[in-house]
């Protein structure tokens, strides 16, 4: 990643952060974006400037620069304030990473329309803004470019109390599809990785766990971890954001060159049918 440019929304905070640090190790400068506020139909709060500086540093520490601002992913003309800014200090975007989601619970026939309308505009709708902001340069610098969208195994499969966020997650797929067909004649490529379980502040806080855990008063992370061993094939609970990191990074290199249009799963086999029941393997 040595010389690319790297902007990557919902960074102060969980996946996006370590999106950040993961590419800044291999030599990438950051543009990070977040919106660093409370999202009001989210049951838990949002990240916020402190969360942002603390990117921001962690970059810096390993020595490559870095813009950092607070940015809405449904408002275009912040993001491209962003765009333009970065273009002007580095000179160019070579990677962007469409990170920033919001998550909530709900049967679907009980959602209210704030409630669906804010998981699109977030997690869909966004993550077009975003790519929309940085593709009109990456065509006119004619230099190729690699966009990785942050889908979610939701975005593959059916999930029973998520149809709002299932639907965002299927339609950033559909987007990445699309973009990938479209984009190759310029040489960029179009990808998403989808994620299962991973221990971030959007799912793994104590709301989201009461929700997910009703039988269980006050779940602990341990309570969640534990329920999350039995939901994947490999022998694991929460994911670490750093796993999902490597993925990105793989995507976003030289050493994905030829890789585009794919859904990339790293969800530890969560999506494996008929899996061995423990006392069989």
């Amino acid at each position: 990643m040595a010389g690319k440019v790297a902007l990557i929304t919902g960074a102060a905070r969980g996946m996006g952060r370590s999106h950040a640090v993961r590419l800044a190790q291999e030599g990438a400068d950051i543009v990070a974006v977040d919106l660093c506020a409370d999202v009001e139909t989210t049951p838990y709060p949002g990240s916020g400037s402190q969360d942002l500086a603390t990117t921001t540093h962690m970059v810096e520490q390993l020595g490559r620069r870095v813009i950092a601002r607070q940015a809405d992913t449904r408002d275009l003309k912040e993001l491209q304030a962003v765009v333009d800014e970065a273009v002007a200090e580095f000179g160019h975007v070579d990677v962007v990473c469409a990170n920033a989601g919001i998550s909530s619970f709900g049967f679907a026939w009980e959602l209210s329309e704030e409630t669906w309308q804010e998981m699109i505009d977030v997690n869909l709708t966004g993550s077009w803004k975003t790519v929309k902001a940085v593709i009109p340069h990456m065509i006119e610098r004619n230099r190729g470019g690699s966009i990785v969208f942050i889908s979610s195994v939701s975005g593959l499969i059916g999930v029973p109390t998520m149809a709002h966020y299932t639907a965002s997650k299927h339609g950033v797929v559909g987007l990445m599809r699309a973009l990938a067909a479209e984009l190759a004649p310029y040489n960029i490529r179009v990808n998403t990785v989808n994620p299962g379980n991973v221990d971030t502040p959007m799912v793994n806080n104590a709301t989201m766990r009461k929700l997910f855990l009703p039988e269980i008063p006050d779940p602990t992370p341990e309570d969640a971890d534990n329920a999350m061993k039995g939901m994947s094939a490999l022998p694991v609970g929460w994911m670490d954001s750093r796993g999902i990191s490597d993925a990105v990074l793989y995507l976003a290199s030289d050493e994905a060159r030829h890789v585009t249009g794919i859904a990339l799963p790293v969800d530890a086999g969560m999506m494996i049918p008929n899996k061995l029941p423990a006392d069989k393997t």
